[in-house]
């Protein structure tokens, strides 16, 4: 064809088809060549988009309203070339940084629109190629362009060439002026009829200002419209806006008037004019500046994601892979924090998190590709940017305050609700599917469903019982549906947990609940299936749990159920008596115990305790549901106090409330029982109705205190219940053989009444018998098998068939059984059990620590060295202070240092063996082996997606006591870890912190103890009272020992003499004998009747014997071999070594049997280290072989430390120090007395005490005896490493606190509001008078400054000098909190940048 060889690039061929058929026309017409400038006027589309009107919704700025997202109609190539001008204005602004000013104008009347700039000319010369000037080369020909060379990288918006002939292409007039300083013309020159006809030239000298300046009028039947329209100048007017935000240091000027934009941040601000966040605050933005190139701005969106942003002064009305670049480094924060927020449960994923952002950005980037000549979306990929734009850390954590994380969350939980709300059904249903275990009612979903009750019962058991009671109620009005153990906590679950629990989704669907229904209406009740829910558990403490998380369940999603009486419970005796056919039910403790009292006979009474429901017979069952009057007891709603004890008992938030609702309970019932007054209790024989309120405080509550007394050992031997009765149970065995751990389990339950899973005591067994490193220092079992090792921290142990323990040998010496005398022991099913705590010669809490989690309270205390502490007791004994102690694990060869008080650095042992491998010996304590090896080594061996691999490979030559880990890793690494810490690289430091040391005391209640010292001396003060009374106790029990003893030698003697003739005697006769010639009633029975220590068995089980009469069964029960001569002078033996015991104890004080007890212990706990020791280094001995002969086996050395190594000493640096102190103390000064006194509190905040008094906290504590101080305390300097000569403020600054000047005047105005409002002791009050003012108009809030002539600064001077130069608002604040919340801030602005030097000045205020 002949116009086959036509460049695509110098021609365009078109197809013209014509309305008559193809065949007549002629080739001709068919194909036609058009110039590039026909083409672009035939096709506009192509260059300029379409030039058809389109209403879309887009961002416009209104004259009345401002900056406006509504719908437009505009036509996009009209817009596309108004904004080529304005880019290339903008543009100017990168070649010619002095550029400061942009001028637009639009006149919509003259159809005339303007944009001109005072930055660099454009070369007013002649192109040497083209022969035309340059301005006439640039807008008047196609295709030219200063952006063709890729090489040279520019930030411009221009790139293809068509940009501002594309204008003038679609212009009925379009005139250029400009002037160049260089080649010192002005240029000028105008075109016409679309690029049609060009005018001529106008060339002139030039000596002024340089600029340029575009005029065109669009022509506008080329885009279908009459003229510049509303909606396009309101478009336009927007885009000059733009260019005002985003280029920097432009000012732009519309129609004659400078735009109030100052700046990206400015701009940013139009768009959120008005806008508020769900509470009705105006919405946060956060703005960085990030480099020259890069600045951001972000706030919350309410309308799925938003974006403005601009790239060389173009909006990117669609974004692109710059906004993409900067939103995914937000979205990844942000998604990290939903995930530790979102206790829904809900999943989370990027885009949903994008959906709530509006980001606003505004950058720079070279050479930039767009996917249309429109240039709305920017597709350059981040690598060509040419620059980084990495978002701050202050940046992020803004971002995570701004609103959109919260956003985020009320769409969660949103989500999670609508997820909830489809497990519930809105129609009642008469048949339920899918619930196995569910007993229905007949009537339940029918017409009689309000009459209906569902019985919830405690396990399959508890609905056996339930419906043989069925068999005398009916089964036409109840149902039975047996819950599995307990239920969740609901009002702290997570959305998932909610979902996935079977049990909750179950009673919903049995009971035809709606999530988040209002069922106040009595009308609504009628679309449940059943209208009375009825709970059945065990009348113990665990039952009264599960009543208390079934009331939770409905009061956290239904509360005005409630108001409806919805809820009941069914109560069973707890316990029964019987005599012959008469019998007595009990509904609690108490209430037997006050029956007890009040009955003269009630031995002869049989007690039968019903702990579960599973005691009760079929019969029994029957029984109860026949007198459902008695035990159908309803709870009535009594108002807002039972919302209150609800949300107290089971909310999160509620945790120091709990705390005290805890402590006035325990203190009440201590109260009580001081008072010999009966305990509350609920279920009395009146008992016809229950409040919420009343069940919180009176029987969920005791659940709560057992849960704290199950879960926090006591401060007097250390244990936990069950580890009590354990111990209890091996002391009354008094095994000399070992016995399998499951068998001994069985014996506890038997002989202490425990009421618990017999696989928990036999953990609890295994426990107390571990020795591995980080459990105890000092087992009381010995651990005769497999108990568990370092490698999986305990975890590992055999099963408890197979292995075997036994008492410690140290056991007995620590708990000696002379003290269990006087114990007071516990009773339960009529069985005396464990007393209610040893009492040991050591505090066993310190030798072995403490963890756990209570009901409000957890308890941690480590683990202290034994020999420390038989240490520190000699040295209270000996009427010394104990000296301080730090934790300590036996076996355990790494180190433990001291960060500040309660706070310490445990670190393991690392050494480097040479350029590429390092040893690690010691591991940090309680980090098991196992759990190192996989989280730690196998990461940092096979690395993860982020992080590459860091180590080449590792070797494990560890045994069940000992670490050994050789690894491997290169050169580099291994100087890059050394230079970061190896400790800190390979996580061979954890922190341990001590400041929940929380026990029960003696009396059963809880104390929080702040230091070790603290828990020593409370122990020592115990311990030494029950010395005292050991020694009464001895010589009481010596006494009548030897009392006893010194009758029968005279009775054998004198019946020997014949004197004393029993024979052929009556009783009475023999008793008046022997009372008339002198001899005791039995001494040693006598003594014990005294000291009320008659054993509980013959207490209760027996018959009451007539005690009222002397009993001499010791003497005329005696054999008749006891009148042997050997027998005799034995008898006179033992009453001599008595009579020497008596003696020789008379001597000793309480302190010497401490002593002989601890000398003692010390000894025996040498020979086991010992023998422990040399078990350890000893060969293992094979098995015989043929010979006969026992092979010895060496341990091999591999497992042992590298002694050629070098150790890395632990770095505990002083950052690690601050952060510590951070964390756990702050500075505080108390002014009282005549100085100044500098303290460092643990876990308190900054607060001032006024008065003579120091509160006994634990602290660090320096007086300032000097009127003045030079500088600040030195132990600042200590505690953070500082250099001596070095100042404390810049501490205090990077640690956020006050300045001390600023600390001190904080204390002295909070102490002078106090004497104000009159709420300071009177002392201080009469420091501090108020202003009196002559006029009733002036201000009162000031007060009188005092003339002294003294050069001491006095409170009374500086108080009120500081208080005057207060603002009003300070000085009137109404409430206390309201005023240091104020003061605090108004110092943070006034004083924190000052000089702190001026606190030297202020240290010694005097009063």
């Amino acid at each position: 064809m002949r116009n086959s060889g036509v460049s695509l690039f110098d021609s365009n061929v078109s197809k013209v088809k014509n309305k008559k058929d193809d065949k007549r026309l002629s080739v001709e017409r068919i194909y036609q060549k058009k110039t590039q400038l026909e083409h672009i006027l035939l096709r506009p589309d192509t260059y300029i988009g379409s030039v058809e009107p389109l209403t879309q919704q887009m961002w416009v700025f209104d004259e009345d309203i401002g900056m406006n997202c509504r719908d437009v109609t505009f036509v996009p190539g009209l817009y596309k070339i108004f904004d080529e001008i304005l880019v290339n204005a903008a543009d100017n602004k990168q070649r010619d940084k002095n550029m400061s000013c942009i001028k637009v104008n639009i006149d919509p009347e003259n159809n005339i629109i303007s944009v001109w700039n005072n930055g660099k000319g454009i070369p007013v010369v002649e192109h040497k190629v083209e022969k035309v000037y340059v301005p006439a080369l640039i807008f008047g020909q196609l295709l030219t362009s200063s952006n063709y060379d890729d090489d040279q990288k520019k930030v411009t918006g221009g790139r293809n060439g068509y940009g501002a002939k594309l204008c003038n292409i679609f212009s009925t007039k379009f005139t250029v002026e400009t002037s160049c300083r260089d080649s010192k013309k002005s240029f000028k020159q105008t075109w016409y009829d679309n690029m049609g006809r060009a005018g001529d030239s106008k060339i002139k000298p030039f000596d002024g200002e340089e600029f340029t300046c575009i005029t065109f009028q669009p022509d506008l039947s080329k885009f279908k419209m009459q003229s510049l329209d509303k909606d396009t100048v309101a478009l336009m007017t927007r885009r000059a806006y733009d260019i005002a935000g985003s280029t920097k240091g432009v000012r732009v000027f519309l129609n004659g008037k400078k735009l109030p934009v100052n700046g990206f941040r400015s701009y940013v601000d139009l768009y959120l004019k008005d806008k508020v966040d769900e509470l009705g605050s105006p919405l946060t933005v956060v703005h960085d500046v990030v480099n020259e190139r890069w600045e951001v701005c972000l706030t919350m969106s309410e309308k799925g994601f938003q974006q403005v942003s601009f790239v060389n002064s173009i909006a990117t009305t669609k974004g692109g892979r710059h906004t993409d670049y900067v939103a995914d480094q937000v979205v990844s924060k942000l998604i990290e924090v939903v995930k530790k927020k979102n206790k829904a449960g809900v999943a989370v994923k990027p885009f949903q998190v994008k959906n709530h952002m509006w980001l606003f950005v505004n950058c720079l980037i070279e050479n930039p590709t767009f996917d249309s000549q429109t240039k709305e979306n920017m597709t350059l990929q981040q690598k060509s940017f040419g620059s980084t734009c990495v978002l701050s850390e202050k940046f992020i954590k803004s971002a995570t305050n701004c609103g959109i994380v919260e956003s985020i969350m009320n769409w969660v939980k949103f989500k999670a609700q609508t997820q909830l709300n489809k497990k519930c059904s809105a129609v009642k249903h008469t048949k339920i599917k899918g619930v196995p275990k569910l007993d229905d009612a007949n009537d339940a979903g029918g017409k009689n469903s309000v009459s209906c009750t569902l019985i919830l019962t405690e396990g399959d058991s508890a609905k056996t019982l339930a419906v043989s009671g069925l068999g005398v109620v009916g089964r036409d009005r109840y149902g039975v549906f047996p819950l599995r153990g307990k239920m969740l906590n609901v009002r702290e679950a997570s959305h998932k947990q909610i979902m996935e629990n079977a049990e909750i989704n179950n009673i919903i669907k049995i009971l035809g609940l709606q999530y988040k229904k209002n069922y106040s209406d009595p009308e609504s009740l009628k679309s449940l299936r059943y209208g009375k829910l009825m709970i059945m558990t065990d009348q113990d403490q665990d039952g009264s749990h599960i009543k208390g998380l079934l009331i939770n369940f409905i009061h956290h999603n239904w509360p005005s159920l409630l108001r409806h009486n919805f809820l009941e419970e069914f109560i069973t005796p707890i316990i029964k008596v019987f005599i012959n056919k008469d019998e007595l039910s009990f509904y609690s403790i108490p209430e037997f115990n006050d029956w007890k009292d009040r009955t003269s006979n009630y031995k002869s009474w049989r007690v039968k305790y019903y702990k579960g429901l599973g005691t009760s017979t079929a019969k029994e069952a029957k029984e109860y549901f026949s007198d459902m009057e008695r035990h159908r007891i309803p709870f009535k709603y009594a108002g807002p106090e039972d919302d209150e004890a609800i949300t107290l008992a089971f909310s999160k938030k509620k945790i120091e409330e709990r705390k005290n609702w805890l402590t006035n309970f325990m203190i009440n019932r201590r109260q009580r029982r001081e008072h010999n007054l009966p305990e509350d209790y609920l279920y009395g024989q009146t008992t016809k109705f229950l409040s919420y309120n009343d069940f919180i405080n009176k029987e969920l509550v005791l659940y709560s205190n057992s849960d704290n007394e199950r879960s926090l050992p006591c401060l007097v031997d250390g244990l936990k219940p069950g580890q009590r009765k354990v111990l209890f149970c091996c002391f009354k065995r008094n095994d000399k053989r070992e016995v399998k751990v499951a068998q001994l389990a069985g014996s506890v339950a038997e002989m202490s009444a425990y009421h618990h899973g017999e696989m928990s005591l036999m953990m609890t067994i295994i426990g107390l018998a571990q020795n591995f490193v980080g459990s105890n220092n000092l087992n009381l079992l010995q651990p005769l098998g497999q108990f568990g090792t370092r490698l999986h921290g305990g975890k590992d142990s055999a099963s408890p068939r197979y292995i075997f323990t036994m008492l410690s040998p140290l056991a007995r010496l620590l708990f000696p059984a002379t003290d269990d005398n006087l114990l007071k022991y516990n009773f339960d099913d009529n069985l005396r059990v464990e007393p209610e705590w040893y009492i040991p010669i050591l505090p066993m809490v310190l030798v072995n620590g403490a963890d756990g989690i209570g009901t409000g309270w957890s308890s941690r205390i480590p683990n202290y060295d034994v020999r420390e502490i038989v240490s520190n007791i000699h040295r209270m004994l000996n009427g010394e202070d104990p000296l301080p102690m730090l934790p300590n694990y036996k076996d355990f060869k790494g180190t433990i240092e001291e960060m500040v008080t309660n706070q310490y650095m445990i670190s393991g042992e690392v050494a480097i063996l040479d350029s590429t491998t390092i040893e690690i010996s010691e591991l940090p304590v309680k980090t098991w082996t196992q759990t190192y090896k996989e989280n730690v080594l196998e990461v940092m061996l096979n690395g993860t997606e982020k992080v590459p691999p860091f180590i080449t490979d590792y070797k494990e030559y560890h045994t069940d006591t000992t670490v050994r880990f050789i690894v491997k890793m290169t050169e580099e690494k291994l100087r890059e870890a050394e230079a970061a810490g190896l400790h800190k690289v390979f996580k061979l430091q954890c922190p341990l912190t001590c400041h929940s040391m929380v026990l029960f005391d003696h009396v059963g209640s809880l104390k929080k103890y702040e230091t070790v010292e603290d828990i020593l001396k409370d122990f020592f003060e115990l311990r030494m009272k029950y010395y005292i009374l050991r020694k009464d106790w001895l010589l009481g029990m010596l006494g009548a020992e030897s009392a006893k003893l010194s009758n029968q030698a005279r009775f054998i003697l004198e019946k020997i003499q014949g004197i004393l003739v029993i024979e052929n005697k009556p009783k009475k006769e023999l008793i008046c004998m022997l009372q008339e010639m002198g001899y005791d009633s039995d001494p040693v029975k006598a003594w014990k009747q005294a000291q009320e220590k008659v054993s509980m068995d013959d207490h209760l089980e027996e018959k009451v014997e007539d005690s009222s009469g002397p009993d001499y069964n010791y003497l005329l029960s005696m054999p008749m071999w006891f009148l042997t001569k050997e027998k005799k002078e034995e008898l006179c033996k033992q009453r001599d070594a008595k009579l020497t015991e008596l003696n020789t104890l008379k001597k000793k004080s309480p302190s010497d049997l401490w002593k002989e007890d601890l000398a003692a212990f010390t000894e025996e706990l040498d020979r086991v280290e010992e023998k422990e020791r040399q078990n350890a280094v000893l060969p293992v001995k094979q098995a015989k072989g043929k010979t006969g002969k026992a092979k010895a086996i060496k341990v091999k050395e591999e497992t042992l430390p590298t002694p050629q190594g070098r150790r890395v000493i632990p770095r505990v640096t002083s950052a690690m120090k601050a952060d510590a102190a951070k964390k756990g103390k702050k500075v505080k000064v108390i002014l009282f007395g005549k100085g100044v006194c500098w303290r460092l509190n643990l876990n308190l905040g900054f607060r001032v005490d006024g008065g003579n008094s120091v509160t006994s906290l634990p602290e660090v504590l320096i007086m300032i005896t000097q009127p003045r101080c030079s500088e600040p305390p030195a132990i600042l300097h200590k505690l953070f490493d500082l250099p001596k000569c070095s100042h404390i403020s810049p501490l205090l600054i990077s640690l956020h606190w006050l300045p001390i000047a600023a600390q001190i005047k904080f204390s002295s105005l909070v102490i002078a509001y106090t004497c104000i409002k009159r709420t300071a002791p009177s002392y201080l009050q009469d420091l501090i008078k108020r202003y009196t003012p002559t006029r009733p108009l002036c201000c009162s809030a000031r007060l009188v400054v005092p003339h002294t002539k003294s050069k001491a600064q006095r409170f009374s001077v500086l108080a009120p000098l500081w208080w005057n130069a207060l603002p009003l608002s300070l000085t009137t604040a109404e409430t206390l909190s309201r005023f240091k919340k104020g003061l605090k801030t108004h110092f943070f602005h006034t004083d924190f940048t000052q000089d702190l030097c001026k606190c030297k000045c202020l240290c010694s205020i005097t009063f």
